[in-house]
C-alpha cells in the first residue's frame, strides 16, 4: 500500500488505511485472485502431462495416510475456487484446453 500512496502522493503524516487507499486509488485486493490463477495454470500443465507431479497435485498415492488433520490437496482449493463441481469434473476438463481456459476465465470474472 505504501506504493500506492507515493503515487497518489499522500505525506506519510496522513496516517490513512489500507482499505481508504485502495478506495482512493480505485483499486480491489487482487493476489488471491492470481495465486489462483497461476495455480490453475499450472494444474492444467501438469495432468495433461500425466507425469509424478500429477500423482502429487491430485493426492493420489498408495499407502495408508498420516494421522492428524489432513492438509488441502492443490486440486480441493481449485475445485471450490472454480465453483460447485465435483474433482474428478474439474480433472475432466482439464482435458479439454478451451473448456479449462474458460472455467479459468469465469472464476477470475466473478472475483472470488
Amino acid at each position: 500500500m505504501w506504493f500506492l500512496g507515493r503515487v497518489l502522493r499522500m505525506p506519510w503524516t496522513a496516517k490513512k488505511t489500507n482499505e481508504r487507499v485502495l478506495n482512493e486509488a480505485n483499486k480491489r485486493r487482487s493476489l488471491i485472485r492470481t495465486i489462483r490463477k497461476r495455480q490453475a495454470a499450472f494444474l492444467g500443465r501438469v495432468v495433461r502431462g500425466g507425469r509424478l507431479e500429477h500423482l502429487v497435485t491430485t493426492g493420489k498415492f498408495e499407502g495408508k495416510r498420516s494421522g492428524g488433520r489432513q492438509g488441502e490437496k492443490m486440486v480441493d482449493g481449485l475445485a471450490t475456487w472454480l465453483g460447485p463441481g465435483k474433482v474428478s469434473d474439474i480433472l475432466a476438463a482439464v482435458k479439454d484446453r478451451d473448456l479449462w481456459r474458460d472455467m479459468i476465465a469465469n472464476a477470475c470474472k466473478q472475483g472470488t
